[in-house]
């Protein structure tokens, strides 16, 4: 198959960051599809400009075999919320004119990624364009997520965003949720046919996970980093909103004096702000990193004693599974689950990690004393991690399993892809 991949966040081989449809498309292209993907040149989690040279759109190929359009997006995306939303726009206009005039193959199937939802646009205009089945993924329920963090606050906007994205779930041939919450919310509150949903969640990537376990690379970074003798936290991932990492500073505060210390690797429009409060507070547990690689990440966790997941406290994320947990448990580290929901449900299911009450610091604190103390718990919760997400959350399969739903269930003529909205 040729299959269109549109998804303004991806990114490529060594970026630090997301890694589902690296891994997602790498085993297809190995499979011996065809996958191009149109993305932005923003980084979701860095304001470092793209590096396009003054170019509109650019053409390369991965590592990996996958062709990647890249598209200028707006600078602003760092910006508050109407940088992030004229970032939206001009993705969705700028994706669609790439589809049409560089995206030319026959292709069998379109998938966009969402959030953001705008990703839609270009995903619908190409479908009919092309007479091509639309796959929609949903990744985050939008726009619930935003209203809820109070991102999203115009009521215009939000009457707005709530037609658009019914009238894409009519439109999609085939929807892939990442998590059961969102297949429940789709069918009882969306009113979306039940038989159109399926369930490919994040996953963990033993290819690197693997080579870091088998690896001695590790031994050296708690002395690069001057962590030796202490119990290291670690968190991976965005510093935004919606993360909330003050629980994680307000942890620290609670825990100095004693030998936790806290890893932070990643970036994000609230990271300079925690910099800053942690060099106020004179706090020395808790470090700072930009982001890494995927391959390199793995290397830092599994020098780690443990791994933090954390979001703010809203209902909307009570639906959703933490990325990261995957990574975690793969090298086996327990998690410290500081979000209520699903994610809670699979820690707990898995008898690897702890919840911690989500915005209850002295709560987080006293978990990471619990482990501190008992050494053997730790040890065990990180081999339940490990034996749970080779059971049920290997990547590879669950892209062989994407690949046969897209395959199967969208077994319809390209004219048939077209219809009456």
């Amino acid at each position: 198959m040729q299959i269109l991949l549109i998804h303004q966040y991806f990114l490529e081989d060594d970026a630090g960051g997301g890694s589902r449809w690296n891994e997602m498309a790498r085993f297809w292209v190995k499979e011996g599809h065809l996958v191009t993907v149109i993305a932005g040149d923003v980084h979701y989690m860095s304001e470092k400009p793209g590096n396009n040279d003054g170019r509109r759109f650019w053409m390369n190929e991965s590592s990996d075999g996958i062709r990647v359009i890249r598209c200028k997006t707006s600078g602003r995306y760092h910006r508050g919320f109407w940088g992030r939303l004229w970032g939206y726009i001009s993705f969705a206009w700028m994706a669609a004119y790439a589809g049409i005039s560089f995206a030319n193959a026959n292709y069998d199937r379109i998938i966009v990624t969402s959030p953001p939802l705008l990703v839609g646009i270009p995903g619908v205009l190409l479908s009919k364009w092309k007479g091509v089945p639309l796959v929609l993924e949903i990744r985050d329920l939008w726009p619930e997520s935003a209203i809820e963090m109070g991102l999203l606050r115009n009521k215009w906007l939000i009457n707005l965003s709530y037609k658009f994205e019914k009238y894409l779930y009519r439109r999609a041939k085939l929807i892939n949720v990442l998590t059961p919450a969102f297949r429940e919310r789709l069918v009882r509150d969306k009113g979306v046919v039940p038989g159109k949903i399926i369930m490919i969640p994040n996953a963990a990537d033993f290819r690197w996970s693997e080579q870091a376990l088998h690896s001695v690379c590790t031994n050296g970074l708690r002395g690069k980093l001057g962590l030796e003798g202490k119990f290291v936290i670690i968190y991976v991932g965005a510093h935004g909103v919606a993360n909330d990492l003050m629980q994680l500073v307000e942890a620290g505060t609670l825990l100095r004096g004693t030998n936790a210390h806290f890893l932070l690797i990643g970036d994000g429009m609230q990271k300079r702000m925690l910099i800053e409060e942690v060099h106020s507070r004179r706090l020395t547990n808790i470090s700072f990193l930009a982001p890494v690689s995927k391959e390199q990440i793995f290397e830092y966790i599994l020098m780690a004693d443990v791994g933090v997941a954390v979001l703010k406290k809203a209902a909307i994320f009570k639906t959703v599974y933490s990325n990261k947990t995957f990574d975690y448990f793969s090298c086996k580290k327990p998690v410290l689950m500081a979000i209520d929901g699903i994610s809670r449900d699979l820690v707990e299911q898995a008898e690897a990690g702890m919840f911690a009450e989500p915005e209850n610091p002295a709560d987080l604190a006293d978990k990471i004393e619990i482990y501190m103390k008992d050494r053997a718990l730790l040890a065990k919760h990180g081999e339940n991690g490990y034996r749970f997400v080779h059971q049920h959350f290997d990547r590879e399969k669950l892209a062989k399993y994407f690949l046969e739903y897209i395959e199967n269930q969208l077994e319809v003529t390209r004219e048939s892809a077209i219809f009456d909205d």
